[in-house]
């Protein structure tokens, strides 16, 4: 059985009296290392002790010198390494300590021997996400197997989640974000956690696009034929949208029309077939915007006069 292992131990220590007033054995609570039962019998005479799991003598290195299992000469039961899994005779169980002496016996509460595991891989990792601002983002993640369950958590570029966010949701794993903000984008991590310690998923970068919007929309302009005209049209949006002029819902003919680079639309000269509708169109793979300007040109006329002769 793989994985790193730690013990915890749930003895209920209490005491016990032999049946000749002269002498008595106890059992008393010690702090000990970990995979210590930490059960000691005491007495007077000094009492012979022996461990049972599960109803069965315990075989330590005082038997087989190969054994896991030491007996100490306080009488605890100590384990150089924990045996767990699929074996024959794992170790996890319910331990009770017996010591003897001539004068009797005395049997200790259970000590439960639980062994905590906590596996390297997970059963899901997340995956990177894509997402644009005001859409919910999902990531995934099934911890590694383990006892007990670990539990989850989530970071985002090494910092825990802030859990007062109310947009943010963990349920059964799975990292939940409503109404996502360009601030939500960063590398996140899944942390597996139990008793043994803590896992760290595969990172996950999630990626918050934003649909094209207008800093700067164009203007409706009233002018002299023969005068120039500009509209301006600033966007933003990530990625970097893609601009482009429409005239009256088609593309704008060739001729006295310049586009400089900050998307600026510059008409020279204009004339009444200049008239119409000019549109600014911005677009990336999230979406899509429009705004629209009206040019209106006025000719200069010139009243009939007579030649005086």
């Amino acid at each position: 059985c793989s994985g790193n292992f730690g013990v915890w131990i749930s003895p209920q220590a209490g005491g016990c009296c032999a049946a000749d007033r002269r002498a008595s054995v106890r059992f008393d609570r010690v702090q000990g290392r970990t995979g210590d039962p930490q059960l000691q019998g005491r007495g007077a005479p000094t009492p012979t002790v022996e461990w049972y799991k599960d109803g069965e003598r315990v075989e330590t290195d005082r038997e087989d010198p190969r054994s896991h299992r030491m007996l100490l000469p306080s009488g605890s039961l100590f384990f150089l390494r924990i045996v767990h899994g699929r074996r024959s005779k794992p170790d996890d169980g319910s331990y009770v300590c017996v010591a003897r002496n001539y004068l009797g016996q005395a049997i200790s509460h259970n000590a439960s021997l639980e062994v905590a595991i906590l596996r390297d891989d997970f059963r899901q990792n997340p995956v990177d996400v894509m997402v644009a601002v005001g859409e919910p983002a999902v990531l995934e993640c099934q911890p590694p197997r383990g006892h007990p369950e670990p539990t989850i958590s989530w970071r985002r570029d090494g910092a825990n989640l802030d859990d007062r966010d109310e947009r943010i949701t963990i349920r059964s794993g799975k990292l939940m974000i409503t109404n996502t903000r360009k601030s939500d984008a960063g590398k996140y991590i899944c942390v597996a956690t139990n008793m043994v310690g803590e896992r760290e998923s595969e990172i996950a970068v999630l990626t918050v696009l934003e649909r094209p919007t207008f800093v700067k929309r164009p203007s409706n302009v009233v002018l002299l034929a023969d005068e120039s005209v500009e509209f301006h049209c600033v966007v933003q949006g990530d990625p970097v949208p893609t601009v482009r002029w429409r005239k009256d819902d088609s593309d704008l003919p060739k001729g006295r029309f310049e586009i400089l680079e900050d998307h600026t639309l510059i008409v020279r000269q204009v004339a009444s077939p200049d008239e119409g509708s000019y549109t600014c169109m911005a677009e990336n793979m999230v979406g899509k915007s429009e705004a629209s300007a009206t040019l209106t040109v006025h000719v200069n006329t010139v009243p009939p006069a007579f030649a005086v002769r």
